[in-house]
């Protein structure tokens, strides 16, 4: 039952052909502590069933509503109609994935460290994906910290709390602010829109698990990994964001570092002869980054990598074929030409 001392949450849920989570998701909405919520599913153009799921819900309660898109959209558009879509009432706001679910105390604990921190715009916590605790990184008890020692922290130390869309809790007047909330055109937009909103507020971390992730192939995050994306995800972030958290000489370093690893991967895959679309995603990511990519450097690190190879052939070899492996398992698909068309493909992601 509702409170008036507990503020409004929007929640609100993406969905794509879903019909085989979609209850589980929507019961651990029912099944919350936490009961002065609204809740909107949007439905993009499921074709499995996913629909009428909702409806029954909806029917039961009149906190749940239903939205349906017209048209397909790629899933970041998606996720973006659904935060247009949250109650001007709303304090907060939070994502659940169709596919995922959220533990029964999730918004009452993310609630409650939003609340005793005013100045908190993110609230994050530890996560399931499939049997793995993620997003390890702030020492317990430690609760607010600045945006911008958490934003340091993750440049300099590679400490990572900010989870997924499905993991965080934002504060729901950022959400209104920042139109579209998620860039559709980079895959790892959810960090991004972190760095965003940490330049003028700051972070929370709940230190309990709140959240299941579900770990499915094809999803968004497993054609990341495939490409391993992060890499560019990285550089647009220093370029971006660096000037603002970095000072001059911290930043330099680290984008001198970055590229190191970044082109000693390229030099790698240049080696794994990767396909056409693996090459036009990273020289996208360099033009973005106003690097673009040097083909002189690019030769001298597959030129290492054959060193690596000469020297010690076994062990290189080894960690090739297992790379190629990997790769080979994953191409069964085509790279989408573009980010964007990159989330219109992932079937993991609403």
């Amino acid at each position: 039952m509702k409170t008036a001392s507990e503020p409004p949450v929007s929640i609100v849920t993406p969905v794509h052909n879903e019909a085989d989570y979609l209850a589980e998701c929507i019961e651990s909405i029912l099944a919350q502590t936490y009961q002065n919520w609204d809740y909107t599913i949007v439905d993009n153009c499921s074709t499995d069933g996913s629909v009428e799921i909702a409806r029954r819900y909806a029917a039961r309660d009149g906190r749940i509503r239903i939205w349906q898109n017209e048209e397909l959209v790629n899933a970041i558009a998606n996720h973006n109609i659904a935060l247009r879509l949250i109650s001007p009432a709303s304090k907060y706001c939070k994502m659940v994935f169709g596919d995922d679910w959220i533990f029964p105390e999730c918004l009452e604990r993310m609630v409650a460290v939003a609340e005793q921190h005013p100045s908190v715009g993110v609230v994050g916590a530890y996560a399931l994906e499939g049997e793995q605790v993620k997003w390890v990184g702030l020492p317990y008890p430690a609760l607010a910290v600045s945006g911008r020692e958490i934003c340091r922290r993750h440049f300099l130390e590679g400490v990572y709390v900010f989870g997924t869309p499905n993991s965080v809790l934002y504060r729901a007047d950022l959400v209104r602010s920042h139109d579209p909330f998620y860039d559709e055109t980079n895959i790892h937009t959810d960090t991004e829109v972190c760095f965003a909103l940490l330049k003028s507020c700051d972070f929370a971390f709940v230190h309990q698990v709140l959240s299941f992730t579900r770990v499915r192939e094809g999803s968004l995050s497993t054609i990341a990994a495939d490409i391993s994306a992060s890499l560019g995800a990285m550089l647009r972030l220093l370029t971006t964001y660096g000037p603002h958290f970095l000072t001059s000489e911290e930043l330099q370093e680290r984008l001198e570092d970055h590229l190191a690893e970044y082109y000693r991967f390229l030099g790698r895959s240049l080696i794994l002869r990767r396909n056409e679309s693996f090459w036009d995603f990273h020289k996208q990511e360099l033009n973005q980054a106003g690097i673009g990519l040097s083909r002189i450097r690019l030769v001298k690190a597959a030129m290492a990598t054959l060193c690596e190879i000469a020297l010690n052939p076994k062990i290189s070899i080894e960690k090739l074929i297992k790379r190629r492996n990997k790769r080979s398992a994953a191409d069964w698909m085509t790279l989408p030409q573009s980010r964007a068309d990159c989330a219109s493909e992932s079937t993991g992601q609403n």
